[in-house]
């Protein structure tokens, strides 16, 4: 799916923007509904972890933002919960402090959320799609979309750290007997960076601004588990010289010894908790749950660094044979099942080489889908970077400390995930579906 802006006299291209529109919030809710109707209420009300919040807090806040944003703004119409607005404010109840506060039961939030929801249909129905930045194209309802989704893979890692018996399924991941291996060398140049085109772009992907970037080595795929168990056994956790003053620091304090989730038994054999079941480690597989410091510790081990966000983008998006900026690795087309693993087809990554069709023109993988990269680039605005359509979605977080994931993970919906979107977190952070590629410095003579 493809979105454009129609022009302003193209009935059929805003019907058909509309018709785009329904499916997406479709099927935002279809997966929501999937993430809470398969436990029961005393797990939907309960706190898996002290860095996530109950499911029932994330519903309901799904419902309040579309609330606030397609109800009231967009809509014009009455509140139907003004009540309850700063309980389901992000900004100002931590996480933790979630469960103390009264809210919704699981029966109300979803009765909630279907009443907006309803109220939603009308408002699109009668929208023109056109007439202010907020409406044009359709970006407030992409923008709940992707919110919607963004809560969703959310609650997918608050599923993963669930105890408890298995309750999630897909379909089994792809596997491959020849995975990707090697570098690729991108010369020096310029590309356009960032979009000022994409209709559904957030405000800090914006604007596309021209950068110029030295030559460099990127990974052709991200680190495997095989890799990363190289690591482990060169006692790459007891080493500080590979590690930075604060990730040495961190991995005492947080007593990291191997990736979350990883467990060893008595004769040695790795294995990784996948959503309630337990299985081998798959050599191929990229590594997941990591957090930064862990993936700058390997890269010093390894003897190359992490990609700067710059280096990341240009990788999948420059095709060095017509000196365009595509869309995607692929090319302009919509991400599908040949060429990303997202949207929680499956409930992991798949073994690196199993999407070829997703290849960069210079023969980089699986840049899109699978696991977020860390990159070694802080979370900072674009030049002529215009908040919108509010300040807490990203300029707060500017300058903080954070570094930008790139590419979305197998959770991650096609809607949220773009060449340019940004993702950024603490470098401590790993309960989120992250892992990491490499890159270097040329060499003299490389790259002419």
């Amino acid at each position: 799916m493809t979105i454009q802006h129609p022009p302003a006299t193209d009935n059929a291209g805003t019907e058909r923007l509309r018709e785009q529109i329904a499916e997406v919030l479709t099927r935002a809710r279809q997966r929501t509904l999937t993430l809470t109707d398969c436990i029961d209420e005393a797990e939907l009300v309960a706190q898996h972890s002290r860095l996530m919040s109950p499911l029932v807090w994330d519903l309901a806040h799904i419902g309040n933002q579309e609330e606030l944003w397609l109800v009231r703004d967009v809509g014009g119409r009455e509140a139907v919960r003004a009540d309850i607005d700063e309980l389901y404010d992000a900004f100002k109840h931590a996480r933790s402090n979630r469960p103390a506060l009264p809210l919704l039961d699981p029966t109300q939030a979803r009765g909630y959320v279907g009443t907006v929801r309803d109220k939603v249909w009308d408002v699109l129905d009668r929208s023109d799609l056109r007439g202010s930045p907020l409406v044009d194209g359709g970006f407030a309802f992409g923008m709940i979309a992707q919110h919607e989704q963004q809560h969703d893979e959310t609650m997918l890692a608050t599923h993963q750290l669930r105890s408890g018996p298995a309750v999630l399924t897909a379909l089994a991941v792809p596997t491959t007997t020849a995975p990707v291996t090697g570098e690729v060398v991108v010369p020096a140049g310029e590309f356009s960076m960032g979009t000022s085109t994409e209709p559904w772009a957030l405000d800090n992907e914006r604007p596309a601004h021209r950068v110029q970037v030295p030559g460099f080595a990127i990974d052709a795929a991200p680190v495997t588990n095989e890799q990363y168990l190289a690591f482990l056994d060169d006692r790459g956790y007891d080493r500080p010289e590979l590690w930075s003053e604060r990730g040495w620091a961190h991995r005492q304090e947080a007593g990291l010894v191997a990736p979350q989730f990883w467990e060893r038994d008595s004769a040695g054999q790795w294995w990784r908790r996948v959503f309630g079941v337990l299985t081998p480690l798959r050599p191929h597989q990229p590594v997941v749950h990591v957090c930064w410091f862990e993936a700058e510790a390997y890269a010093n081990w390894a003897g190359k660094r992490l990609p700067t966000e710059a280096e990341w983008e240009k990788a999948a998006r420059h095709d060095p044979a017509t000196g365009a900026t595509r869309r995607f690795p692929w090319g302009d087309t919509e991400p599908d099942a040949t060429t990303a693993n997202l949207g929680q087809r499956h409930l992991e990554p798949a073994d690196v080489g199993a999407y070829p069709a997703g290849a960069s023109p210079a023969g980089v993988h699986q840049l899109i889908g699978d696991v977020w990269e860390w990159t070694a680039s802080g979370f900072d605005p674009y030049p002529g970077f215009h908040a919108f359509p509010y300040q807490e979605y990203s300029e707060v977080f500017f300058g903080g400390d954070y570094r930008v994931l790139r590419g979305g993970s197998f959770g991650t919906d096609p809607v949220a995930c773009r060449s340019t979107f940004r993702n950024w977190d603490h470098p401590i952070r790993r309960q989120i579906f992250s892992g990491f590629r490499l890159a270097r410095d040329l060499r003299p003579g490389e790259g002419e």
